[in-house]
Formats: C-alpha cells, structure tokens, sequence
C-alpha cells in the first residue's frame, strides 16, 4: 500500500510499520472531522501537512506503561525496554501546542477526558 501511495502519512515505530489512508484527505476536504492515532516521532511532520490539526498526547506513566506491556505479553523484555526508552525520549521533547490526556487510569477515565477535550476545542457537539 506504502509503494502505491495509498497512505497519506505513513512512519515505522516499534519495529512496526504504521499508515493513516489517503482517505482522510477526502473527508477534511467535506469538512470532517478526522480523529487518528498517530506517533509523537512524526508529528512535526503531520503538523506540515496539516497545519490546523489539533495534536492531543495520550500519555500514560512509564510504570504503567511498563505494567501494561508485560501483562499483554506480547514483546519481549528487550522489546519492552526499547518502548520504554522511546517513551521516555518522547516523553522530555517539547510539545508546543499539544494537549494532553492521562491514561494512567481507567480506558473510561481517558475516553471522558478526550471526549471533553474535543468538545471544548467544538470538534465534537456536546450532549
């Protein structure tokens, strides 16, 4: 898909290869809203192509991060020290401009705080 230029960002983190859909470029140019999970690595480079996006960091504490990633048992222990790492050299880089959600808790605490935050910004309407 990367080579027949399907994707309208694209960027490897992890050891994975990750790509947001050139569809999103339909849907803003309708005047929609587009909420994706992208990678604080590539966000100076999101923020060039689309320089009205509103960057919000769900960030969680490196000990939970730490908790989550051994309890899913999908990496190994170097895997996980090598997230970790990026996490925490992402972690001290400047976010100009960015918000923040703490998922150090509850799924439910971080979706009610990210719902109010794209209310207050009137992505989204109130209910």
């Amino acid at each position: 898909m990367k080579l027949q230029g399907a994707f309208a960002m694209h960027w490897q983190a992890n050891g994975l290869q990750y790509g947001i859909p050139r569809q999103i470029d339909e849907w803003l140019a309708q005047g929609r809203s587009v909420l994706v999970n992208g990678s604080r690595g590539h966000l100076a480079q999101a923020r060039i192509r689309y320089p009205d996006l509103l960057a919000i960091r769900v960030d969680v504490s490196l000990d939970i991060l730490r908790q989550r990633l051994q309890a899913r048992g999908r990496e190994t222990q170097a895997e996980i020290d090598q997230r970790l790492a990026r996490h925490v050299s992402l972690s001290d880089a400047a976010d100009y401009g960015v918000r923040t959600v703490d998922n150090s808790t509850t799924l439910s605490t971080a979706v009610e705080a990210l719902l109010g935050m794209l209310r207050e910004e009137g992505v989204i309407q109130a209910h």
